[in-house]
């Protein structure tokens, strides 16, 4: 007995310091990704101090006026910055809103591929989907103003068929913004969004689809009962994900589409806070919103991955 016990205690040595063994690998190997998000994501932090002082370009931080709390309640004290807030939040909301409408295309878009028994031609149509997520948004706004400014492709087509009397520039017109915001994003980030579903049809069991073609299973039901219901945690992990970016729109689309007669729609909070930093010189005023955001951000992140947790039991972690 005292034998076989020194020896269960010897094989759990063993193990354990093979698993030690195998840890500092793991993390010698993740130690590169840990350096840089240490350095492009949490050094950078440090700038949120700005929001605390009245900041002149050119002086040291130290040397401006310490305001305190006060670039924070400009946010809602100031009758001005309050009304341009909210206006900025709801074109935000708005184009984000609608956004997660199209979420699901993706998903659809990698099923209906990979269903494809052509393989040039999935081929094909996937490297077309994805090759706009490459392409800038100032090239995006010069083939867009080209079919549809006023003497675009598309108005001068539908003039000399004589279905319009006068041609309509889109570009600069501020009816259905968010829509048109929304459909660019879409057409340019599908192909993109969908590269992780085909991932994960790539990692569904093929013995799961051989046994409901025994059972006479067609290919809508193979799709409507195995294929879709294996992507819809991988789904709801990314829409988690993206709820936690649900203020980050970014500058470049609406820096480029933007113009004096869609600005009251088009004008997004990551557009805000650049032109209070770059175009005002407000650049304390314009951490503060910063901030705000980031807070807001990973409140909604944090509801939004409890509630996944709470209701269908998948989320990030």
């Amino acid at each position: 007995m005292k034998k076989e016990k020194l020896r269960g205690r010897a094989a759990v040595k063993t193990i354990g310091k093979a698993s030690n063994k195998n840890g500092k690998k793991v993390f010698l190997l993740a130690l590169p990704m840990i350096v840089v998000v240490f350095v492009f994501h949490y050094l950078p932090l440090w700038g949120w101090s700005f929001a605390f002082f009245q900041y002149k370009p050119g002086k040291n931080l130290l040397d401006c006026v310490y305001v305190g709390w006060d670039n924070f309640t400009a946010l809602f004290g100031n009758v001005v910055m309050r009304r341009n807030l909210f206006r900025v939040l709801r074109n935000t909301f708005g184009i984000h809103i609608l956004g997660y409408l199209f979420t699901p295309l993706p998903l659809l878009v990698a099923v209906f591929l990979s269903e494809m028994q052509g393989r040039r031609f999935r081929k094909f149509v996937q490297s077309v989907t994805t090759l706009p997520n490459f392409v800038g948004w100032v090239i995006i706004y010069s083939l867009v103003n080209s079919f549809f400014s006023t003497g675009g492709l598309v108005n001068t087509v539908l003039m000399d068929l004589g279905w319009i009397s006068e041609p309509t520039n889109l570009m600069t017109s501020s009816n259905h913004v968010w829509i048109r915001m929304v459909l660019l994003q879409q057409w340019k980030s599908l192909g993109w969004s969908a590269i992780v579903y085909f991932a994960s049809i790539a990692g569904i069991d093929q013995e799961m689809y051989e046994a409901a073609m025994v059972d006479g299973a067609s290919r809508t039901q193979r799709i409507r009962y195995i294929s879709i219901p294996m992507l819809i945690p991988t789904y709801f992990v990314l829409l988690i994900m993206s709820i936690g970016n649900f203020l980050n729109t970014g500058v470049d689309q609406f820096l480029a589409f933007g113009n004096a007669l869609n600005k009251e729609y088009i004008e997004v909070l990551d557009l805000y806070v650049y032109k209070l930093g770059i175009g005002s010189g407000q650049i304390s005023f314009s951490v503060a919103v910063g901030i705000m955001k980031s807070v807001v951000a990973l409140v909604l992140f944090g509801m939004a991955n409890t509630a996944s947790k709470k209701i269908r039991g998948t989320s990030v972690f």
